[in-house]
């Protein structure tokens, strides 16, 4: 069984951060993480272009150079794969965290490959991997998906986009420059007002002049395997459809946290337990850090502003030594 000063769950941004400033303070560390390097971005659209300039991404000192000042999903990878690489992070791909058990003072991490020992527990899972579902029937058919990748795919086929975020309306404007015969459900009245401002001219346009259709004050009602009902103020209608894009938003894996003994608010949010000076939860050295400390408002926190919790962890963890 391997044992280290810190053992880090999630490979993200914010836990390469996490490794980093353990490394600077001399405590070793080994970092987890189910999937790829930086998983969720890997999983974001190929076109995808980040609202944040390339210098408020940045992690570990090391400058992010790009061709213009908001990188794409393509740079992103590519930097975080060479700060990975600059800095020597130990850093353990496609292993799951199955499960964290206290033992003593320590903590047991039991993984789908191995098992590590360690004082100090850092969990940075984001929320990427659990979609929010619409909870009609249908929604499990082939035709559906929560994860948008490739414009080239729907070409010439009828498209059904749900939701007004930025995910949703890159796929609709994606989509239709390709040939798609897009049409978009809003729950609100009106397109988000979060999407990216060079964006959202360009997709209220287009559904002025009609290229787009959109429901809006809308919501789907059931999807079937050559059409989809939707529920709109004037009534129900039902189109025509060969592929449904569920751009509802995701969620983070609070039932892990659950499991591990975090204890999570009562309300809605369901945010859990933690101090925002150190990031230390209700579990003795067991710490939160990225977007998974907002619980359900995975609104607020973002790369730019939760780098600094790798720095308040560390520091707390070097207080206790």
């Amino acid at each position: 069984m391997t044992e280290t000063d810190i053992i880090i769950v999630g490979a993200g941004p914010i836990g390469l951060a996490c490794g980093i400033e353990a490394k600077k303070n001399g405590l070793s560390y080994v970092i987890i993480e189910k999937g790829a390097l930086v998983n969720s971005l890997y999983n974001y659209p190929l076109n995808m272009t980040f609202f944040s300039t390339s210098e408020r991404l940045e992690i570990g000192d090391v400058p992010f150079m790009t061709v213009n000042s908001k990188p794409t999903r393509t740079e992103a990878l590519e930097y975080y794969r060479r700060v990975s690489s600059q800095w020597g992070l130990n850093v353990k791909l496609f292993e799951a965290v199955e499960n964290v058990k206290s033992e003593g003072e320590k903590y047991i991490v039991k993984t789908s490959k191995s098992a590590y020992r360690a004082k100090n527990v850092i969990i940075c899972t984001g929320f990427y991997d659990i979609p929010l579902l619409m909870d009609v029937p249908g929604e499990d058919l082939p035709k559906v998906t929560h994860y948008y990748k490739d414009p080239n795919f729907y070409a010439f086929q009828k498209v059904l986009v749900v939701g007004a975020s930025n995910s949703a309306v890159d796929a609709a404007m994606e989509t239709w420059r390709k040939g798609a015969d897009v049409t978009i459900v809003v729950r609100d009245k009106e397109i988000g007002q979060r999407v990216k401002y060079w964006v959202k001219p360009d997709i209220e346009n287009r559904i002025k002049e009609g290229s787009i259709k959109a429901y809006f004050s809308s919501r789907v009602d059931a999807i079937n395997a050559d059409s989809v009902s939707i529920n709109t103020p004037e009534g129900n209608v039902t189109l025509e459809n060969d592929w449904v894009i569920a751009m509802t938003g995701y969620q983070p894996n609070l039932r892990f946290l659950e499991k591990v003994g975090i204890n999570l608010s009562k309300d809605t949010i369901r945010k859990p337990e933690y101090s925002e000076t150190s990031m230390e939860t209700n579990l003795p050295n067991v710490y939160l850090a990225g977007v998974v400390c907002g619980g359900m408002n995975t609104h607020s926190l973002f790369i730019e502003n939760s780098r600094v919790h790798a720095e308040q962890i560390v520091r707390a963890i070097l207080n206790k030594k």
